[in-house]
């Protein structure tokens, strides 16, 4: 495993040392990061349409951030992802993910996403990338719970439907050598393990529909985060480092009464301060030979970013595994052969 790595996304802002990459870049390497997630949708830092078709930038951004001892973990196309599958009744609200000249037009949006998260796999070839974070998008969200119940055929007909918008782009990806990685999300058709198997099936098991695997999501909805890795650890691909904690009361539990982020009884938190295994989670990942990054994406309803980020380094550094490379009882070796075995078994040579 490498890291520790950050996404990008929750730091850019208009202020410096966070209004560009290369000040970006200089403010995660002080703080001993050895890598960084960049989020593709703002411009700011980086230029997907360049990336995809110019390899002299590519290798520009590289040696720029091989300049702060940085490398490129992944590029990062959630909120592109999002708006491949969106049910009218998020039009408005996911208008804001999109350039203004296509609000109000969810087919030309919709194109313009399919595009995007196209370009990222060209872009990630060019830049000797493995693997794309996105969200999957969701048309059944709103049917969440069966309630009033939910008419026969209604969620196969949905995740047909995704997998038809999804499959031209995985065979891009396909064609490119690149994994594209879902994050299990709440929100997204794919939000736990039973939904990202019928979206498996529903694409034939695509060799390149892979996991972007964040355990905060999994303990606010109260699923066996460790048991999701050894049932999936064959498509995980990608690893965000983020935490959460869950306290229920009388009042509320996992759908949170319609209460701000601080008055959950779910909520995220930063690297230590919640309720994550995470050496249980670092100990399962070595245990598959996990060799992608451990990115912290860092949001807490409570502790400041620059705080959460210099901790989380730290938190991650101190948590990667190097796997050992000899069984610890080696010493007491007897060094019985084939023959000798057979011996022992009490059977003739």
């Amino acid at each position: 495993m490498q890291g520790p790595g950050l996404f990008l996304a929750q730091y850019v802002s208009d202020e410096a040392p966070f209004d560009s990459l290369p000040t970006l870049a200089r403010w995660a390497s002080e703080l001993g990061f050895k890598g960084v997630q960049i989020p593709t949708w703002d411009e700011r830092l980086f230029n997907l349409k360049r990336a995809a078709e110019d390899l002299a930038y590519c290798r520009s951004i590289q040696e720029m951030l091989g300049e702060h001892g940085l490398v490129i973990t992944e590029l990062s196309t959630h909120l592109q992802g999002q708006l491949v599958a969106v049910h009218p009744v998020y039009d408005t609200l996911f208008d804001g993910f999109a350039p203004a000249h296509l609000h109000g037009n969810p087919d030309a949006r919709q194109a313009w996403a399919v595009e995007q998260v196209t370009l990222a796999a060209k872009a990630s070839r060019n830049l000797g990338l493995k693997a794309v974070a996105t969200f999957s998008g969701a048309l059944l969200w709103p049917f969440l719970y069966p309630w009033p119940q939910r008419p026969a055929g209604l969620v196969e007909a949905g995740f047909e439907e995704l997998a038809q918008r999804w499959l031209p782009i995985l065979d891009v990806y396909d064609e490119a050598g690149i994994d594209l990685c879902y994050e299990i999300h709440p929100g997204e058709d794919l939000h736990d393990g039973a939904t990202f198997e019928r979206f498996l099936k529903a694409t034939n098991q695509h060799p390149r529909c892979c996991i972007l695997f964040d355990p905060s999501h999994f303990l606010l909805q109260q699923l066996d985060y460790l048991a999701f890795i050894d049932h999936f650890h064959d498509r995980i691909r990608m690893f965000h480092v983020k935490d959460a904690e869950f306290n229920p009361t009388a009042l509320q539990g996992v759908y949170g009464g319609y209460e701000s982020w601080i008055d959950r009884a779910g909520r995220f938190r930063s690297l230590g301060d919640g309720h994550v295994d995470f050496k249980g989670i670092f100990s399962r990942l070595a245990q598959y030979d996990f060799d992608g990054w451990a990115v912290i994406e860092w949001e807490c309803a409570l502790k400041h970013p620059e705080q959460g980020a210099a901790e989380g380094a730290r938190f991650v550094d101190e948590h990667i595994i190097r796997v050992t490379d000899r069984a610890f009882d080696d010493f007491a070796d007897a060094g019985v052969d084939e023959a000798g075995n057979r011996r022992l078994l009490g059977l003739k040579d």
